[in-house]
This record gives structure tokens, sequence and C-alpha cells, in this order.
């Protein structure tokens, strides 16, 4: 799976311009009244106006797997590193072959720098924001996440993620190029206390062939 397209909410789009462009470095496709757009890698980012929402979102950025530290290095300078235990600020997840680090972005969003092992796609170049590969993991929130993903499955065809066991509140569809990340609400998006709750979310992924969209409310 991959995503092509994200949209997501904002209630300010000048401050999220500028932390995207200015902080991370994303070359902007458009940017008007309602909405701003990145080139994420290989997906459009678009953030939404939505003066009433304070919207909060967990999603990840894939970057060359031999750049984790280099991209370490390169954001410090612009946000501040979230631990993920007390002084340590790398997350190993072993049973997916990757390793990844956290921030929040200037909407409160958990965002997360990830390089999975697995995949062929190091880089010679010096990291940068054009060296994110591109949006692989979006989380969505629902009160049956059981359901949810059954749901999803049956409308898409897609499966549970083979390195991730299904919990009952943590389910992960997807294969290592893309993810969907379901979670129960009020569960706390890892590594932070921030309470996972459902916001208007649209998103354009390619699974199996077929090019799908898919529009969460």
């Amino acid at each position: 799976m991959k995503i092509i397209a994200l949209e997501l909410l904002t209630a300010n789009l000048e401050e999220t311009a500028a932390f995207y462009h200015k902080k991370m470095g994303l070359a902007v496709l458009s940017f008007n009244k309602s909405t701003v757009s990145f080139a994420a890698g290989s997906t459009k980012l678009t953030f939404r106006y939505s003066k009433n929402t304070k919207a909060v979102y967990h999603f990840a950025f894939d970057i060359p797997n031999n750049k984790l530290f280099e991209a370490f290095d390169w954001m410090e300078k612009e946000v501040e590193i979230l631990d993920v235990i007390p002084q340590e600020k790398i997350a190993d997840f072993y049973n997916w072959d990757a390793k990844s680090f956290y921030f929040y972005d200037n909407n409160g969003n958990v965002v997360e720098f990830i390089a999975r092992y697995c995949l062929d796609n190091t880089s010679d170049a010096a990291f940068d924001g054009a060296s994110i590969v591109s949006v692989s993991e979006i989380g969505f929130v629902a009160k049956d996440v059981s359901a949810f993903s059954e749901e999803l499955f049956a409308k898409y065809t897609l499966s549970v993620f083979s390195k991730q066991p299904k919990l009952e509140k943590f389910i992960v569809l997807g294969t290592d190029t893309g993810l969907f990340i379901l979670s129960a609400e009020n569960r706390n998006w890892y590594p932070t206390d921030t309470k996972c709750q459902s916001f208007g979310t649209k998103v354009v992924f390619e699974h199996n062939g077929i090019i799908n969209e898919m529009e969460v409310k």
C-alpha cells in the first residue's frame, strides 16, 4: 500500500505553511485561503483550514533508512525531539525492522520520522526536506477498532500488517510502504499523552494496483 495524498485539518494555515516549509523544508505545491499543500516525497500532503476545529493527528514520514541520525540532527535544530522513554529519543521497533523519532508540529500533531530497514531506499544526498520518501502512516480513531478494521477489509481488502499483532484497541493495516494505524478513542498517541480522537481526514491510497479514496469526517 502507498499513501498518494493525505488531507488533514488545521486552525492556522499560515503557521502550518511556515512549519512544513521553513522548518521541515517541504516544497509548497499550492497555498490559498482554504488549503496549503506540500510535496512530501511521493505524497501530496494538504492541510485544510477549519476555524473551529483543534484537530490533532498522528502521521509518519518515511525517510531513507541510512539517514535516521542525520535526519534527527537536522530536525533537532528546529523542534524538540520527544522522549520515547526517559532520556531516550530513538524508538526501536525491532519487530517492524524500523527505528524512528517523534516531535510535535505547530498544530500539536504527533509527527514521526521512520527508517524502515527492509526497504531499499538508501540515499547518498545530504538530508533535508527533499529527502523525505513519503507519508507512510496515518492514524485513524474509532470507538470499535475491530469493527472498523473489518469494514476497511471488506471495502478495500486491507489486511492486518504482518509485523504487528492485532490487539483489541490497536490494529495496523497495510504494508511496509503504507500503513493505517487504527486506535481506540482516548488511548495515547505514542510516545505522548495526547489522547486519540477522530478528526476529518481524507486519504488517497494505492493498494493492489487500485487507487482508492477514503474520507473520515
